[in-house]
């Protein structure tokens, strides 16, 4: 991805990662926390924000994060009752800090960086909306326009801060057919609207896939996984 918007990026302080429930946001939030981690610019503070799901969060590896050398933030929950973790301000606004905060899906979970718009609508902010052509929510522009029209009402994120990555996968079994073709459906709905900055693939399957399209690709170690898949 040399010279690619990503490769940019990780200047930048801090980021933002929200979209459907289900796109693939705490994935790639995880693995962009360890680009970042590489580039010893700062010290890495992840914030998992997700009060949606009681799974597939990204506090389930935090062990493995924190070997990492990523600074893991989180709000233990009582039954289903929503928490809000700590600190988030202070790290925002931290410049020795790289901020890169998994928000939870839909505007429901979006709710939870809403008090934070003056900051994370600054220039030293990049929020991403992530698309995932395998989820009902993102499979044509209508859904995706309603999912993101309800998402920027309650963040109060501004339009023109987001970028849009693409990550077509459907987890561990995602082939290179479906990686390629979800990618170009991407692209067909949202290319007369938006650009898209990078996509995503299950590290597997990255050689193969490697110059298939135009757009950057970013290739995914998964995390989130469990005995029964």
């Amino acid at each position: 991805m040399r010279g690619s918007k990503l490769e940019k990026d990780v200047k930048r302080k801090n980021f933002i990662f929200v979209g459907e429930a289900g796109s693939g946001k705490s994935e790639i939030a995880i693995n962009f926390s360890k680009l970042l981690v590489g580039s010893r610019e700062r010290a890495v503070h992840f914030f998992d924000m997700d009060m949606t799901k009681p799974l597939f969060r990204s506090r389930d590896v935090k062990e493995t994060m924190e070997r990492e050398g990523v600074v893991f933030h989180h709000q233990e929950q009582f039954m289903d009752a929503p928490t809000q973790v700590g600190g988030v301000v202070g790290s925002l606004k931290d410049h020795m800090r790289h901020v890169v905060m998994d928000v939870g899906g839909d505007h429901i979970g979006a709710r939870s960086i809403g008090a934070f718009a003056p900051y994370i609508n600054s220039d030293d902010t990049q929020i991403y909306y992530v698309l995932n052509v395998f989820r009902p929510w993102s499979f044509d522009i209508a859904h995706i326009d309603e999912t993101l029209g309800k998402i920027l009402g309650v963040s109060h994120i501004k339009l023109d801060k987001l970028r849009m990555i693409n990550n077509p996968n459907s987890g561990r079994t995602t082939t290179k057919e479906e990686f390629i073709s979800g990618s170009k459906k991407m692209l067909e709905i949202v290319a007369p609207y938006a650009e898209i900055d990078f996509a995503c693939v299950r590290e597997e399957i990255y050689e193969e896939v490697k110059g298939s399209i135009e757009t950057p690709i970013m290739p995914l170690h998964l995390y989130l996984t469990y005995p029964w898949s």
